[in-house]
């Protein structure tokens, strides 16, 4: 079964044009490696936490910061499709 990434992103803090965004991007990049990219609201102030099925593969209050879309991209690739080319977004 293809698996499901999540973005859970605090709507106080009008973050949900990022993870809309980042949603984008990835069902754009990824149309057949995932099931789909699910938006959660989260009850959490200052939350963006992203998810692959349970498991977190990213989490701003951890890494201080945002994630590239580019580091992003390459963090879902290498947990749902290690061998596919991201052409420029991957690492040289």
């Amino acid at each position: 079964m293809k698996p499901t990434v999540s973005i859970e992103y605090c709507p106080k803090c009008g973050w949900m044009l990022r993870a809309a965004y980042m949603a984008q991007e990835l069902l754009t990049t990824f149309t057949d490696d995932v099931k789909g990219v699910l938006l959660e609201p989260s009850e959490t102030s200052g939350s963006y936490i992203i998810r692959i099925n349970d498991q977190v593969i990213f989490d701003r209050k951890t890494a201080g910061r945002f994630p590239e879309i580019k580091e992003l991209k390459q963090l879902v690739r290498d947990q749902v499709n290690p061998e596919k080319s991201l052409g420029h977004s991957d690492k040289k």
